[in-house]
């Protein structure tokens, strides 16, 4: 059994498909099939059962899974610790929510390139607590995600503030009479819903009506209709298509702060790559 044919296990059960899995590896459909059947044959055991839906993992199959990602992230983990002191190469896997995504790791992701082009940088997006989830699995190299984070096992640093306000559509009126619309929420884990009840029974209000919506565009898109208001950074304005339909009404000062940090596994040997990214002075450019 050897680490690539591992890899190609991984893919083919996280994908559920050999088609999307050889996309993903950049292979040949038919090379990745042919490898699953010298390792079916190899281990004398079926891994996956074959049906119109795709690839399903047996049950022995999902035990092999679980050794191939630990396996696998071992094999990740040895290579960066021989690279530690190299020149930044290999993978970088960041993940951010939507706000940091936008508004403030452009410059930072081109700034880092332009000095480190060896460096293979990838950006995934998702809530705190989906990515806070995937750095502890080992799936992301770190994420800047909303804290602090109550985790033994990550690193934090605090990164940037963001100010949380009211969106409203344009010519709104008071706060007050604002939050009595419908809140627009992110149904995929809203970080801040906690903070949306709490104002909302502060403001009075009894009821108050929630809609959750499956995208960050979604929200700001009903804002921007007059469908309902929603809390969110003030740097998410800079992803709505006609701003001037929108309103970004200033919270009390209890609601307003929040702090965006960036976090990363404790036990596991900084690569080169994410070491550099660590210490963003060293390849800022002069106006950063």
């Amino acid at each position: 059994m050897e680490s690539g044919d591992l890899r190609i296990f991984r893919a083919v059960a996280e994908e559920g498909s050999v088609t999307r899995a050889a996309q993903r590896l950049q292979y040949v459909p038919s090379n990745v099939t042919g490898r699953i059947r010298q390792l079916e044959e190899g281990l004398q055991t079926p891994l996956f059962i074959r049906s119109n839906r795709g690839m399903e993992l047996t049950s022995a199959g999902e035990r092999l899974l679980g050794y191939a990602r630990q396996i696998l992230n071992l094999l990740d983990e040895a290579e960066k610790s021989v690279q530690a002191e190299d020149a930044p190469r290999g993978p970088l896997r960041i993940g951010a929510i939507e706000s940091a995504a936008a508004a403030h790791l452009p410059g930072r992701l081109a700034a880092y390139y332009a000095r480190y082009p060896h460096v293979s940088l990838s950006l995934a997006t998702g809530n705190s607590r989906v990515l806070m989830q995937q750095v502890l699995d080992r799936e992301l190299d770190g994420a800047f995600v909303y804290g602090p984070v109550p985790h033994s096992q990550l690193e934090q640093i605090p990164s940037y503030d963001e100010e949380l306000v009211l969106l409203s559509e344009a010519g709104a009126a008071s706060l007050q009479e604002q939050l009595q619309k419908p809140m627009l929420i992110l149904s995929t884990g809203c970080t801040h819903r906690s903070r949306v009840e709490r104002l909302l029974a502060e403001a009075g209000v009894q009821h108050p009506q929630i809609m959750e919506f499956g995208s960050l565009e979604a929200v700001l898109g009903g804002v921007a209709s007059g469908l309902g208001v929603a809390l969110l950074p003030r740097s998410n304005t800079v992803q709505i298509p006609n701003e001037k339909n929108i309103e970004a009404l200033t919270l009390p000062e209890s609601y307003r702060e929040v702090v965006v940090y960036f976090i990363y596994r404790r036990d596991v040997p900084l690569s080169s790559a994410l070491r550099a990214f660590l210490e963003p002075e060293k390849y800022a450019g002069p106006s950063a």
